[in-house]
């Protein structure tokens, strides 16, 4: 995770952006409400620093619940196994709330990040949500 210096514009609380709203608050809402938020924001305002943030979002949504799945159906699997069957349910509430636990701290760390104006980039889906935000459309892959 880093924070990148790319050409990507830092609003620094600038002045209102397409949405109304300044550009680091714009960015930090991007992550209120996950992918609702992001398509929100992504829609609302052509700042590139508030579609990256607005991307970034979306990507990350989408990861945790692809996410999500494979672990119920894996769970799911394994649960059925006559041997193993209470080892996984205690695994499987233990990695949750772990999981969920860090996904809270990454969810709050993102958006004290582009509240800050800083552009903080997850590894992976940070390089495609800046390919995007630059580009201003999804056709750049």
């Amino acid at each position: 995770m880093s924070t990148s210096g790319s050409n990507l514009e830092s609003p620094g609380g600038g002045a209102p952006t397409g949405s109304g709203i300044a550009p680091n608050l714009a960015g930090a809402l991007s992550y209120a409400l996950g992918l609702i938020t992001g398509i929100l924001f992504l829609f609302l305002d052509r700042n590139p620093f508030v579609r990256f943030h607005a991307y970034q979002s979306i990507f990350l949504t989408v990861a945790w619940v692809v996410f999500w799945i494979a672990v119920s159906i894996l769970e799911a699997i394994l649960g059925i196994v006559p041997g193993v069957r209470f080892l996984v349910a205690i695994l499987a509430v233990l990695g949750s709330l772990v999981l969920s636990f860090a996904a809270f701290i990454l969810w709050i760390v993102l958006i004290v990040k582009a509240y800050q104006g800083q552009r903080w980039k997850l590894p992976y889906i940070g390089d495609m949500a800046e390919r995007y935000a630059r580009s201003g459309n999804a056709e750049s892959t």
